[in-house]
Parts: C-alpha cells; structure tokens; sequence
C-alpha cells in the first residue's frame, strides 16, 4: 500500500519561506513522478509542481514558477516544494501525489496516489 505523507505545513507572514516534505512509503519511490497540488475552499485542486522520475525534469505553474521549487531524493523516499516570496493567494492545503508514469505531469488525472495534505497560510 502506497502512502504520502506531507509536512512543513504552517503560518507565514507574506515575503518569508516554507518548506514542504512528502515521505511515500509502501513502494519504490524512483518509480513514480512526483507533483504538488494546492487547493482552496470552494474551488479545484490546481497543479503547483511536478518532477520527472529521475529528478531531471520539472514543471511548475506560472503562478509559482521563480519562486517554488521541487526536488526529490529517491533514496530517502522524499519530495520537498521548497516556496519562497510567498504571498497570502498561496494560501491553501498542499497535497503532494505520485504518479506512474515517467515524466513530469500536471494534471489531477494523471496521478495515481495522494496525500492528506497540509494547509499553508500567508498572511500579508
């Protein structure tokens, strides 16, 4: 059984840092693409970022895109989304998810298992 686990959630004033850790178990981490996912109340979760199997490839969303980034260590199991210049619309719970296929992807659909999530606030 594939678990998730996602940490590093909390409050943060706008302009600051977080740092987001994800440990899956249950499977061989190097097998699966890895991505970030944020959702608030009332609206879908959006994709955040996403990183290829071997950690050479990475998509991020233009919303983030020069201030996120992801990197994973397969042999400790562990995706990070390290978030920096953070303002209060980055707001929201971070699911991190893996997905079987290869490459970095960025669609909901296209990942396979999940994580219960942590909530970031920014506040301004």
């Amino acid at each position: 059984q594939v678990q998730l686990v996602e940490s590093g959630g909390g409050s943060v004033q706008a302009g600051g840092s977080q740092r987001l850790s994800c440990v899956v178990s249950g499977s061989t981490f190097m097998n699966f693409a890895m991505g970030w996912f944020r959702q608030v109340p009332g609206k879908e979760r959006e994709f955040v970022a996403g990183i290829s199997r071997s950690g050479a490839t990475s998509l991020y969303s233009d919303s983030v895109k020069g201030r996120f980034t992801i990197s994973r260590d397969n042999m400790r199991k562990t995706v990070w989304l390290q978030m920096n210049s953070l303002k209060p619309e980055d707001t929201g719970a971070y699911f991190c998810a893996a997905s079987t296929v290869s490459r970095a992807v960025t669609t909901v659909q296209e990942y396979d298992y999940w994580g219960q999530g942590t909530q970031v606030r920014v506040s301004s």
